[in-house]
């Protein structure tokens, strides 16, 4: 089984002006993400607008990224559903192509109760032979999952090997670590803790501004294994500044996508009724991006 571990880009999902799905893009935007030496990278996520994609597109992005990826790096694939029934089919679909990992979250718009999300990872757990990630947003999914239920599906579900933890409570993500050894893992999911879940014994990131400076967060999470903790702390302060943006925008998905656009890679506009960032908005990134490029050049 491949190790899933360190930052990993969830990626977003290029599109044309007409907000049709660039392909092409997709394609070189991968190539791009394994030339920069990351762990892995993330597709179907809330950063690629898996809510706005058709089933149809989702399998497509799915059989696209595996192909042109062919083994080089690991593969996380956000299989979510608002239904037991469809998780389980796109996660079998990501299982089929090659998938290392599927990323879900609980269903994002019942509102499920506990025993109502305990039931959907069993079932899907049962369903199928690779590794789920269990995805904590409250933010996304009006949800916040207690550590007590996220541990209890740790060890009682096979396939749940791996928790992202977005719910930005540090101490959750300290205790999911301390009483979850040696049945899960945790990742951060807030881009504005990771080196304090790091601290904790998170091993990873799903990490959205691994986008727009990818060296950078690979960088930081190597320093942190290597115990360089003042050079992890550096890029981290860096790096803050940006994942703040992130954060507190509302448009992420729109920041990233001009990011990449600014950076030479595929971006796009985002299907609507997400709109595209003001002029303010536009020239707080190139500021932010200025700054970086001075950081990674010292």
């Amino acid at each position: 089984m491949t190790t899933i571990r360190g930052a990993y880009p969830v990626l977003i999902t290029p599109m044309n002006e007409a907000q049709e799905i660039d392909w092409g893009g997709v394609k070189n935007n991968v190539n791009y993400f394994v030339n920069q030496g990351v762990a892995g990278i993330v597709i179907n996520g809330s950063t690629g607008e898996f809510v706005s994609l058709s089933k149809e597109e989702k399998f497509q992005m799915v059989e696209t990224v595996l192909k042109e990826v062919n083994g080089r790096i690991p593969v996380i694939v956000g299989t979510a559903a608002e239904t037991t029934k469809e998780t389980i089919e796109y996660t079998k679909q990501a299982e089929a192509h090659g998938a290392d990992c599927a990323l879900i979250i609980n269903s994002y718009y019942c509102k499920p109760k506990e025993e109502e999300i305990y039931f959907h990872f069993k079932e899907v757990s049962n369903a199928v032979n690779i590794p789920i990630m269990l995805y904590n947003n409250p933010f996304t999914s009006g949800v916040d999952m207690s550590t007590e239920l996220m541990l209890r599906i740790g060890k009682e579900c096979e396939r749940v090997t791996h928790i992202k933890e977005s719910s930005g409570d540090i101490r959750k993500a300290r205790d999911l670590v301390r009483h979850g050894k040696g049945d899960i893992e945790i990742f951060c999911g807030s881009e504005d803790l990771v080196m304090e879940s790091y601290l904790v014994g998170a091993t990873g990131w799903i990490s959205v501004a691994g986008n727009i400076v990818p060296k950078l967060v690979t960088q930081m999470f190597n320093h942190f294994q290597k115990g360089e903790l003042k050079e992890a702390w550096a890029i981290n302060d860096s790096i803050l500044p940006l994942c703040t943006f992130l954060e507190g925008s509302g448009k992420y998905v729109q920041i990233v996508k001009r990011a990449m656009e600014l950076n030479g890679q595929a971006g796009g506009p985002s299907r609507y009724p997400r709109l595209g960032l003001t002029l303010e908005e536009d020239q707080k990134l190139k500021d932010i991006l200025a700054t970086l490029t001075a950081v990674s050049h010292v």
